[in-house]
């Protein structure tokens, strides 16, 4: 008699493995990520973050942001974030070391590599909650009433990037030096060097190696011409990330696989590639713009008239001329004579040729009636050029303003700044020095202006009484107060005040 044994093979162990091993990558990233967001120093950082946007972003720009400076605005807070994360995902990483329990692992499914995948997948959550809190905080400017410009997506990135290169290196840190104290060393390192080690200044290239690349001055430019290479520096975080995350998955027992290898190759030629383009500088074409704006505005201008007036500005700032024309009506509604008649031309200029590290001055305008408005508006910049438009009501142009070092500032102060909501304290704002008393340098966009001790004690006593009265003297005696060389002394006599105790010299 024969029996005959039938065998049933099982290959669907060989097949489930796989798949079952997966499963089990995805639920430990998603049990990690829980972990990581509930971490101490995650949680501090977001709310540090959180608390610094949302009070900043309240008073951002006097209410008057330009995109184009708002995205990058949203840079530096994720990198405090980022630090958290690199710590606490290199803490998870190290956690079966710490507890001795790396040895449990070897019965388990889930090879060495994989659960690297695992970890670095838990710093995604972080990031997409970064990258809310970024476009929360630039959705915040783009929708206060005095917004223009546009802003950049490869700088809205950069936050969501650097804390994905963060967690990144925090587990591939893990996988180098099995140490908890690596990573504390490496954050206390990196804190070292921002704050003591000078920051380069100029534009060369070595600066763009660092997650987030600010710039040093307040000067706003028109979108078109920023010449930051935002794109190819998103590019390169990216890939950076990207490699960072595969060498992890590399070390830890994925360098069998050829799909781990080509990827970490093609992320190292990612990073190489935005790491050239972004060190090639301003474009050429982006320089010429720059010196075309700069030398003649009124070719690339829009111009509009207001009662009188005529704004021209960049096509970016077309909506803000009704900011200017309320502050210019304000002005000429005090003056007397022929100047509340007067016409004028308001332009907007701006120095671009040195990118946004100049600071340079603007040379004052030579055309009668022009006055120059520049990018910026809000706070300080609305009683600036209060006073430049008076300058030039008085005086007929602006190149004479700057020069002017005589009684008639006493009328060009009372006119720009009579007429807004706490005229004392725009005084402050104006004056270099923030005070209301002695001699001080007037700010301006063009040339600055010089007040007399004397000019400030009849400017503040004017101030003080009731803005019709002062202004019926003011047009009734308009021609004698702004003749060239009218005294201090002259001008009180005109207007009813003492004669100034002070000083009548000019700085």
């Amino acid at each position: 008699m024969t029996t005959v044994t039938t065998v049933t093979p099982a290959p669907a162990a060989a097949t489930a493995a796989p798949r079952a091993s997966w499963a089990a990558v995805f639920a430990l990233a998603r049990s990690e990520a829980r972990l990581l967001l509930l971490r101490a120093p995650v949680l501090i950082a977001f709310a540090v973050y959180a608390g610094w946007t949302v009070w900043r972003t309240r008073t951002s720009w006097d209410g008057f942001p330009a995109l184009q400076d708002a995205d990058r605005a949203t840079q530096n807070g994720p990198l405090l974030v980022g630090l958290a994360v690199l710590l606490c995902a290199n803490h998870a990483v190290l956690r079966s070391r710490r507890y001795g329990t790396e040895q449990h692992f070897a019965v388990l499914v889930v090879p060495p590599w994989r659960r690297t995948v695992a970890h670095l997948l838990s710093v995604v959550p972080a990031a997409l909650l970064v990258a809310a809190c970024v476009g929360g905080q630039f959705a915040w400017e783009a929708l206060k009433p005095g917004a223009v410009g546009h802003g950049s997506p490869g700088e809205l990135l950069v936050g969501p990037l650097s804390v994905l290169l963060s967690g990144a290196f925090g587990v591939l840190l893990a996988r180098l030096v099995a140490s908890s104290l690596a990573a504390p060393l490496l954050i206390v390192l990196l804190l070292f060097s921002f704050l003591f080690v000078a920051v380069p200044t100029d534009d060369g290239w070595t600066r763009w190696l660092a997650p987030a690349v600010g710039e040093h001055s307040g000067l706003t430019l028109p979108s078109g011409l920023l010449g930051r290479p935002a794109a190819w520096h998103a590019l390169y975080l990216a890939g950076l990330a990207l490699t960072a995350a595969l060498v992890a998955v590399l070390v830890s027992g994925g360098a069998r696989l050829w799909a781990v290898r080509a990827g970490a190759a093609g992320a190292v030629a990612l990073t190489l590639v935005g790491a050239v383009a972004q060190s090639r500088g301003v474009p050429p074409e982006t320089a010429e713009a720059r010196t075309r704006i700069s030398v003649a505005p009124e070719k690339e201008q829009r111009c509009a008239e207001r009662a009188g007036a005529t704004y021209c500005a960049f096509p970016e700032w077309t909506p803000r001329t009704g900011d200017w024309a309320e502050a210019v009506e304000s002005v000429r509604a005090l003056a007397g004579g022929t100047a509340q008649d007067r016409p004028l031309v308001v332009r907007q200029r701006i120095e671009a040729r040195y990118g946004l590290s100049g600071d340079a001055a603007l040379p004052a305008l030579t055309r009668p009636g022009e006055v120059t408005v520049g990018t910026a508006w809000g706070g300080n910049r609305v009683p600036e050029f209060s006073v430049a438009v008076a300058g030039v009501l008085v005086t007929g142009e602006e190149q004479e303003v700057g020069l002017m070092c005589d009684g008639r500032m006493v009328t060009v102060m009372w006119l720009a700044l009579a007429g807004r909501p706490d005229p004392m304290s725009d005084l402050r704002r104006v004056r270099l020095d923030d005070s209301v008393s002695g001699s001080a340098v007037v700010i301006s966009q063009t040339e600055p202006l010089n007040m007399t001790a004397a000019h400030t004690e009849l400017v503040r006593e004017l101030l003080e009484r009731p803005r019709d009265q002062v202004a019926a003297k003011v047009r009734a005696h308009w021609d004698e107060l702004t003749a060239p060389k009218v005294t201090a002394g002259r001008v009180a006599d005109l207007l009813g005040l003492d004669a100034p105790e002070e000083a009548d010299e000019c700085l």
